[in-house]
């Protein structure tokens, strides 16, 4: 064996260890019939929050369809959301994931965050192709002018109220696509999953399960509606024939141990992001505001009705699963953490706003 005969270019090549092939199967590259050749690289640089990594992921089936031999390579603040099995490399932003990305090759590398930091990283990044934002005389820029819709209706609010595009609409459009429902991907724990689906199998005998998902982080405190409201949703959705459960995070789990004595649904706790997403999986119907969990939900192909009060409701993507309640007047909050008028107008929805799109959904 010589040096000449390793494939480098192999999607199994390891740097300085033994790939897999060779030790399952003790298999060398001069015989090898585990070559799988990489014929295009890709960087995808996508930092923030876990719902804006999550809803970027629909990327990858449109990549792996147009590119053969294409080998992705993720960075990202949130590595453990992503589908492992979609991407080759998923890098957490560090250093030496930043120094390794900077001495590598790409045929194509996206930005899709507009923080500083990932627009100059495109900037250096060695690739022929760029899509996305990057940095240009000390400020953000658009990559390609596909981009400048996007970074214009971050600018201006007034654009943005009139954007009629959704989210996954317009970051196709940067990557130079058309959007054609490509599905969001998600890292499933299938034991977890099927745990959490047998538990509450036997607790719901047979009714419809309908998660509650109680909060929405605390960047955006107009989106909270009062414990009262979702105690008295808990209630009807029982009179109603159908098993309720409260979901959250740690943030929520002291409010939610209250509303579920007092409503007596279901609340399983809190937990880990990963097994939280199997619990998620375990739901028929999801109720949330606009937050990771929407985003989690739509992952998992759920039904969902989404509460959307401060955001333009055409860049949401529900894929024909889910519907909307607003409330009856137009929120003046755009993108807002207090409320001009002082009361939140998620206050104006009512529980039998919720009750009713979720009958409605559930017959669909």
């Amino acid at each position: 064996m010589h040096l000449s005969e390793v494939k480098f270019d192999c999607r199994h090549f390891r740097t300085g260890i033994p790939c897999i092939p060779n030790k399952k199967e003790n298999q060398v590259c001069a015989t090898c019939n585990s070559y799988d050749k990489i014929q295009t690289r890709i960087l995808i640089i996508k930092l923030g929050a876990l719902g804006d990594v999550i809803r970027t992921t629909p990327l990858l089936e449109r990549f792996k369809k147009e590119y053969p031999g294409v080998h992705v390579t993720w960075l990202t603040l949130s590595p453990a959301i992503l589908p492992k099995e979609q991407i080759d490399l998923i890098y957490s932003w560090d250093f030496t994931s930043v120094f390794t990305i900077e001495n590598s090759t790409f045929d194509i590398a996206i930005n899709l965050d507009k923080d500083p930091e990932a627009c100059m990283l495109l900037a250096k990044v060695n690739a022929p192709v760029k899509y996305g934002y990057t940095w240009e005389n000390n400020h953000i820029a658009p990559a390609t002018p596909n981009a400048e819709h996007k970074l214009l209706t971050g600018f201006f609010d007034e654009l943005s109220k009139k954007n009629t595009k959704s989210y996954l609409e317009e970051i196709f459009e940067i990557c130079h696509f058309d959007f054609r429902k490509e599905d969001y991907q998600i890292n499933l724990n299938h034991t977890l999953a099927a745990n959490w689906k047998d538990k509450l199998k036997v607790l719901a005998n047979g009714k419809i399960i309908v998660g509650l998902n109680t909060g929405c982080g605390p960047r955006w405190n107009t989106r909270l509606w009062s414990e009262e409201s979702w105690e008295t949703l808990a209630k009807q959705l029982q009179e109603n024939g159908y098993y309720p459960i409260f979901l959250g995070g740690e943030l929520e789990h002291t409010k939610n141990l209250k509303m579920a004595g007092i409503s007596n649904a279901h609340y399983p706790g809190h937990f880990s992001l990963e097994e939280f997403i199997a619990l998620t999986n375990a739901c028929d119907i999801i109720v949330t505001q606009v937050s990771m969990m929407m985003h989690i939900a739509t992952a998992l192909r759920k039904k969902m009705v989404l509460c959307n009060t401060i955001f333009n409701k055409h860049e949401f993507e529900l894929y024909d699963r889910g519907v909307i309640v607003e409330p009856p007047t137009a929120c003046v909050c755009f993108y807002g953490n207090t409320c001009v008028k002082g009361t939140s107008c998620m206050h104006d929805i009512t529980p039998n706003d919720f009750l009713k799109a979720i009958i409605e959904l559930d017959k669909k």
